[in-house]
C-alpha cells in the first residue's frame, strides 16, 4: 500500500472509532475529521502515532509541557459543543499545531473566517506553515496573548479555547456576538470542565458540560499552579485548585503512612463517582483534589482505584481532600456479591473514606459530603447548569446554587 493509502486508512479507522464512542455526532464534524490530514500537522511523527486517539507533546519549557496536539476525541467533543455553521467568524485561543483551526476552517467553509492565536512566536510560525501545507493558509495565525482576544476581527460567532483557563476574561465576553457560543476548558475547584456557554441577557449560561484536561493558559491570564507531584519523580500526581496551598512533602508522608477506613454506607459506581461525585465535592469542599498514580506507585496501592476507567496500563485515580495535617481519599469497599474490583453484580460498590494522619477532620468532612450527594440523588455533570456573570454584577440569583468567585467573573452552579 502506498504511503498516502496508509494515512487514509488510519484516518478512517480513527474517525470510525470516534463515531462509535459518541465523540463525533454530526456530519459536519465527521467530514472535517475525514478530510483534514492530521499527520501534516505533526511532521516527524510516524503514521500510527499521528492517528492514535492520544495527545502528542510538541514543546517544553524546562520540565513543563507548554504545547501539544490535543487528543482527537477531546477535539471532536469540543467541536460538537461549538456548534459551528458555514460562514461563521471564529476565534481560537491556543493555536498549537494548527490542526484544530484547520478542522474549524473546513467546517465554516470559504465564506467563514478563522483566527487562531498563540502566545509563542515559534508555535504560531509552525502552525502557519502546517496550515499552508494542508492547503488552508487563509487561516489567520496571530502571535498574541489570548487573554485579550482579537478585537481587530471581532465580533465572533464562536470563540474556543484549547488551553485550560482559570477564569473567563472580559474580552471573550465582549467579543462574542449576542447569539454566539464560547467553549473553554475551565478549572472548577480542582476539576476541569469543557463548558459551552451561550449569551443569555447579561450573562453566559452553559449549554453543555464535559470533563477534560488541558495544559494551562500562559501570559497575563495565567492561572495558579494546579498540579504537583507527591514524593519522588514519577510519584503520585495531585491536581487541586491552587497547588501553592499544598505542602507536597507533608502530603506524601501522610499518603505513605498508616491509614484507616470509615464507612459512608453509600453505594455507587465508578462512572457516577467520576461524573457526579467528584464535581459535587469540588464545589462543596475546600482542599479538594484529584489524586492519580502510575507504574510502581499505582502497583503499591498508594492511590485507590476508585474510577477504574481504562486510562492507561497501571494507572489508578481517586478523589482526595487535603486538610490541616490530614489526608482523606475515597476507596471502594468490599463487594456484597462476587465481582471484580469490589463491585457487586450491578457494577456498584460501597464508598469508603480512607483517612491518613491523626487528624480526622478531612475524613469526617468527606463522609458528610458523600452522604449529602447521596441524599441529593447522585447529581452528575450532565445535570448541572453553570452561569457566568461579570465580576461587577451587583447581585445574582442563586437560590440553592453554589457561588464561586473568580477574579474576573462570578460563577453560579445549580443542579436541575
Amino acid at each position: 500500500m502506498e504511503r498516502s493509502g496508509i494515512f487514509e486508512e488510519l484516518r478512517t479507522r480513527l474517525v470510525n472509532d470516534l463515531k462509535a464512542n459518541g465523540r463525533i455526532r454530526t456530519p459536519a464534524v465527521e467530514e472535517a475529521f475525514r478530510i483534514v490530514p492530521r499527520h501534516l500537522f505533526l511532521p516527524g511523527i510516524d503514521a500510527e502515532a499521528a492517528y492514535r486517539d492520544q495527545s502528542v507533546p510538541t514543546k517544553r519549557i524546562g520540565d513543563d509541557l507548554v504545547s501539544g496536539a490535543s487528543q482527537p476525541s477531546v477535539m471532536a467533543l469540543m467541536l460538537e459543543q461549538l456548534e459551528l455553521q458555514p460562514g461563521q467568524c471564529v476565534l481560537e485561543i491556543g493555536a498549537g499545531t494548527g490542526y484544530n483551526a484547520a478542522l474549524i476552517q473546513y467546517i465554516v467553509g470559504d465564506r467563514g473566517k478563522v483566527v487562531t492565536i498563540d502566545i509563542d512566536d515559534d508555535i504560531a510560525a509552525a502552525a502557519r506553515q502546517h496550515l499552508v501545507t494542508a492547503g488552508l493558509g487563509h487561516v489567520n495565525v496571530v502571535c498574541s496573548d489570548g487573554a485579550f482576544g482579537y478585537p481587530d476581527a471581532a465580533p465572533f460567532d464562536r470563540i474556543i479555547l484549547t488551553v485550560g483557563a482559570w477564569d473567563i476574561a472580559a474580552a471573550w465576553r465582549e467579543q462574542l456576538r449576542p447569539d454566539g457560543i464560547l467553549v473553554l476548558p475551565l478549572s472548577v475547584g480542582g476539576v476541569e470542565l469543557s463548558i459551552a456557554f451561550a449569551v443569555v441577557n447579561s450573562h453566559l449560561e452553559s449549554r453543555s458540560v464535559e470533563f477534560c484536561s488541558f495544559m494551562r493558559m500562559r501570559g497575563s491570564f495565567a492561572a495558579p499552579k494546579t498540579a504537583l507531584t507527591l514524593g519522588p519523580d514519577g510519584g503520585p500526581s495531585l491536581k487541586v485548585e491552587n497547588a501553592d496551598n499544598i505542602d507536597p512533602e507533608r502530603t506524601y508522608d501522610l499518603l505513605t503512612g498508616a491509614s484507616s477506613d470509615l464507612a459512608t454506607w453509600v453505594q455507587t459506581t465508578g462512572e457516577e463517582a467520576f461524573w457526579g461525585l467528584s464535581l459535587w465535592l469540588a464545589l462543596h469542599e475546600t482542599g479538594f483534589g484529584m489524586l492519580s498514580a502510575r507504574g510502581e506507585f499505582a502497583e503499591r496501592g498508594l492511590v485507590p482505584d476508585l474510577f477504574s476507567f481504562p486510562r492507561g496500563a497501571g494507572a489508578t485515580s481517586t478523589v482526595a481532600l487535603v486538610g490541616d495535617d490530614s489526608l482523606a481519599l475515597l476507596a471502594r469497599g468490599p463487594a456484597h456479591s462476587p465481582g471484580n474490583r469490589g463491585e457487586d453484580r450491578d457494577g456498584s460498590f460501597e464508598l469508603l473514606v480512607r483517612t491518613h494522619g491523626t487528624n480526622s477532620d478531612a475524613a469526617k468532612r468527606l463522609v458528610r459530603s458523600v452522604r449529602a450527594w447521596d441524599t441529593a440523588g447522585h447529581p452528575s455533570a450532565n445535570d448541572i447548569r453553570i452561569r457566568a456573570y461579570p465580576k461587577d454584577t451587583a447581585s445574582v440569583s442563586h437560590h440553592d446554587g453554589f457561588v464561586m468567585e473568580k477574579p474576573s467573573s462570578r460563577l453560579v452552579f445549580d443542579w436541575t
